[in-house]
């Protein structure tokens, strides 16, 4: 298994970090624009190698914004993209459309000359019109584009909720909690379905009020713009996680359910779009996407999200062309 990682910014060394340490892959390549940052962040990487116990092998390169080359990515088997400018205090992901799609357009332009059988896993925001744009432009079929939102959307839901539990007396942690989160990924649009949030097979609506509930569901929401505005810029270590955990269901044929951003083709209602759904990973990329009944308010809200997602990806406009 040969990954190739595109940005070696806080989010796409993580995604390397991570999936050396994971030690499934034969390959990892941090490819960046500016010389030296991914042959540097790939040296300090394999030089935890021994202490980590790991045999990935992590190389670095340089691909110049006047003469692209992406020759050390060729034969990748599954390509994350991470490329792009990050949100800024203040800024919604959606802010960052016009310079991002361009950006992910050319990267994916260049990985596919090189490696035309790559699943693609897109990261860059805004994340859901990232991966529609990449889906029109590359013309893959669409089990072998993927966007990472639902992943971290759902772990960052996982961890408001065991800090309600424990407010309330329950000695939770994220792992004990089951959540999932789909939609947009977008601070304004992304549903937590807490018909399904559970903490030890538990439903938290039985552990916990319906204040509780909420308060977990708005910090949520706002988990990457708190992030944001504390750090200075966007969050790195859980999106990175993520993306790994997506690439490493891919690699193992491991078969998980993961929300994750897909192009829907009828399933929910929905056609021509990509938004966060659950589905069954494994390696051939999306393999089949779960439909979850949903009714009343989580219903409303998935429309909303639907909406909203449809109207930045109008926004792409010469991008498409």
């Amino acid at each position: 298994m040969k990954v190739t990682v595109v940005g070696a910014g806080n989010v796409g060394a993580t995604v390397a970090n991570v999936l050396a340490a994971k030690n499934f892959c034969s390959e990892v390549v941090l490819i960046d624009v500016k010389e030296g940052l991914s042959e540097g962040k790939a040296m300090d990487i394999m030089q935890t190698a021994h202490m980590l116990n790991f045999d990935t092998t992590v190389i670095g390169a340089t691909s110049p914004l006047d003469a692209p080359d992406y020759s050390a990515t060729a034969g990748s088997d599954v390509i994350v993209i991470t490329s792009g400018i990050p949100r800024k205090p203040g800024m919604s992901r959606e802010d960052l459309i016009g310079v991002n799609a361009k950006i992910v357009k050319g990267v994916v332009d260049q990985a596919l000359k090189h490696s035309p059988n790559a699943i693609f896993i897109i990261i860059s925001n805004p994340m859901d019109a990232m991966t529609y744009l990449t889906l029109k432009d590359s013309k893959l079929p669409r089990n072998r584009v993927l966007g990472q939102g639902g992943m971290l959307d759902s772990s960052r839901f996982r961890y408001f909720l065991s800090k309600a539990l424990q407010k309330a007396g329950y000695p939770a942690t994220p792992t004990d909690v089951d959540g999932t989160v789909i939609g947009g990924h977008s601070d304004k649009t992304m549903v937590p379905l807490v018909s399904l949030a559970t903490y030890r097979g538990i439903p938290v609506t039985q552990l916990l009020s319906d204040e509780e509930i909420k308060d977990a569901v708005e910090q949520t929401k706002v988990g990457g713009a708190t992030l944001t505005k504390l750090l200075g810029t966007s969050a790195w270590y859980a999106p990175g996680a993520a993306a790994a955990a997506m690439v490493e269901a891919i690699a193992l044929d491991a078969k998980k359910l993961m929300p994750c951003c897909v192009y829907l083709d009828g399933e929910y209602g929905e056609k021509d779009l990509c938004i966060g759904v659950p589905v069954i990973l494994g390696k051939n990329g999306l393999e089949k996407i779960v439909e979850y009944k949903l009714e009343g308010d989580e219903k409303a809200k998935f429309d909303e999200s639907v909406a909203a997602a449809r109207a930045t990806n109008s926004k792409l406009g010469d991008a498409l062309k």
